[in-house]
This record gives C-alpha cells, structure tokens and sequence, in this order.
C-alpha cells in the first residue's frame, strides 16, 4: 500500500514536478497544472524529447508563459527538489524511478507499475518483476478518498478500469450484480495508446474505421477491473470473472464503456448509482433516458454514467464515459495529488466538456 509516515511538510504552495512530460498524458497533465492555483511546477521532464522547448513538443502552449519552457531530462536530482513528482511514463518503467527519489516526496504514478495487489496478475498480463502495490487512487471507490489524502505513493488507475469500475463498483457494492458473469465492451480514443508511431495508429488505418484488439481476455487492465470490482464489494478476487473486448475509435480522446452483468435482485440500479455519486463533483448519473456521449466529459476529469436493466435477460448494462486523458489519466491524477497536498480536491480541473 502507500507509504503514510514521513510526510514532507508542504507549505500554501507545492512544487510539483512532471516526468514523462512529453507524451499525451504528460502534456495533458501540464495543460491543468498551468491552471493550478497552488501548484508550482518546478519541472517538466523528458526522455528522447529533453532540450526541445515545451510550445515544440506540445503546440497547444505557443503563446503561453511557458511555451519556452526547456522540458529536463529526467534525473533524480531534478524531481527531488520537488514536493511531489508525477511519473507519466510507460509501464514498467515508473518504478525503478520511484526507487531513487527521495522517501518524503509524495509521488503520483499514472503507469501501471504498482496498480496490482496481486504478483501472479502481474507477471501474467505484464511480465517482469512485480515492484508492489501502493494505495490504489480512485476517490469515488468506497474508503479510498480519505486513504489517499494520508498516502505519499498513489497508484494512479488505468483508463478502461475507472470507467468500468464507477459503472459497477456500485452495483457490486450493493449485491444488485452477480461477480461471475460481467461482460465489457469499451471503444477508446487513439490516445490511449500512448505518443510512440506505430502502424497501427496510422490515420489511414484509423480514420472511417473501427476494431477490437487483445480480445480474449488478455487485455493488460482485465485483472485491475477485477480487483477494483472485488475490493469495492468486499469479494475475493478470485470469484470475480470479467470478460473485456476493448476496441479502437476514430477519435483522438475519450472512452465509451458498456458493462453488463447479470443483475441478482429486482434492484433499482438507477438509484444506487445515484446515490453513490450524489455528493460527487465529478461523477454524474444523467436523467433516466439520458445516454452518455463522449462529447460531454471531453477534456475534462469528468464521468458520465446511464444504467438499464434487461428484464428478460436479467442484465443490466451500465455505459460509462470518460476523457482517457482526462479522468482516465491527467485528470485523476490531479485530483488525487490535490487530496495528497490537502488542497481542493477539485482545484484546477474542468468539469464541462468541450461540445462539440
């Protein structure tokens, strides 16, 4: 879990640092720190990128401030002078990063690398060396804020597994689905695979066209959904099963996932949703006959949830959306530094979507 002894004292303004900053989560990330009241960033952090100024590897900062910001390679004597470092790199590589910086600074990791309680899930869906699990940092899950707020190492969670777990943590929760029989179906933005080229990714392979990938169920967050799934209904893990098809969208952010399960009870599925998030800032249940659009939440670290229930099924289907860089990333990873710093948990996040 997270280390919770030897906090830095933070003063009104906290330094934070940023490494990883020249990738998409990274330079989403920059995008709200420079609108952070009380964070100071001491520096933005890049591998093959360092040198370049920040307007050149990110555009959408010409003009600002800091467009000639010279982004610093990513050394322990940089981070260090800061009070809490964000580490938006590949999975994999966080760790042995995390390793050399200093035991007060208070670290947000946006990779993988310590999300899994368990080493076997690991070592099965990512390969290599477990490195450990530290608090797992998504505020909405039941007992996790206040968790957060007394943790210095936060694990920040993958982009398929916090749209899945806000649209079924609460059922599961409530005993209103059954943990052996969930099925998702996600699309994601082509963002969510990161800033490297590749094939794949290509505009003539993407655009007026959509595919599944890693079908079969051997997608790398499979056992992350299971496990926020298990922890937030008090299950083992091991009785949770979850079949994920994640496929890839025409569009450059955003995340549309539609989660279904076998429903247990005849229980208003509605009402437990919005009871769950009624005091969330960021978690919206819309108006029964409302569906989620990923429109609404785009560049923001907001979520939008509908349920319905198939009553000759016995299913319901939850879709749940959210910005992959934004509450799938960037976003939360703000919101949970906020409550580490004790500052506002919302300061400097967007909660309206850019719509069109």
């Amino acid at each position: 879990m997270g280390v919770h002894a030897h906090m830095r004292i933070l003063s009104p303004m906290t330094t934070v640092a940023v490494a990883g900053a020249s990738g998409y989560a990274g330079g989403e990330l920059l995008r709200y720190l420079a609108q952070h009241p009380t964070f100071d960033l001491l520096a933005a952090c890049a591998a093959g990128r360092a040198g370049e100024p920040l307007a050149q590897v990110h555009p959408q900062f010409a003009g600002t401030s800091w467009a000639d910001m010279v982004l610093d390679e990513t050394t322990p004597e940089v981070l260090n002078q800061a009070d809490l470092v964000f580490l938006a790199l590949p999975h994999g590589e966080s760790a042995a990063i995390a390793g050399v910086l200093d035991a007060d600074v208070r670290v947000v990791d946006l990779g993988a690398d310590f999300r899994l309680t368990s080493a076997e899930a690991w070592v099965t869906y990512y390969g290599g060396a477990h490195a450990g699990s530290w608090t797992y940092g998504l505020p909405e899950l039941p007992g996790k804020r206040d968790e957060i707020a007394s943790s210095t190492q936060v694990a920040n969670p993958g982009c398929y597994p916090t749209a899945v777990a806000l649209a079924l943590a609460p059922l599961a929760k409530a005993g209103a689905i059954e943990p052996t029989d969930i099925v998702v179906v996600a699309a994601s933005g082509t963002s969510g695979a990161g800033r490297k080229a590749s094939d794949a990714l290509l505009a003539t392979n993407v655009m007026g066209s959509m595919s599944a990938y890693k079908v079969g169920g051997v997608h790398q967050h499979t056992p992350e959904m299971e496990q926020s799934i298990a922890s937030a209904a008090g299950w083992d893990v091991g009785d949770v099963r979850l079949s994920f098809t994640p496929t890839l969208a025409p569009m450059p952010r955003g995340i549309v996932a539609t989660c279904t399960a076998r429903i247990t009870a005849n229980a208003d599925v509605h009402g437990i949703l919005a009871d769950a998030y009624s005091g969330e800032r960021f978690v919206t249940v819309l108006t029964e006959g409302q569906w989620p659009h990923t429109g609404s939440v785009s560049g923001t670290n907001g979520a939008h949830l509908q349920a319905a229930v198939d009553a000759r099924t016995g299913r319901v289907t939850v879709v749940s959306v959210i910005d992959n860089l934004g509450k799938g990333a960037a976003g939360q990873a703000l919101q949970n530094a906020n409550l580490m710093t004790g500052h506002d948990e919302a300061a400097g996040l967007d909660v309206i979507g850019v719509a069109p």
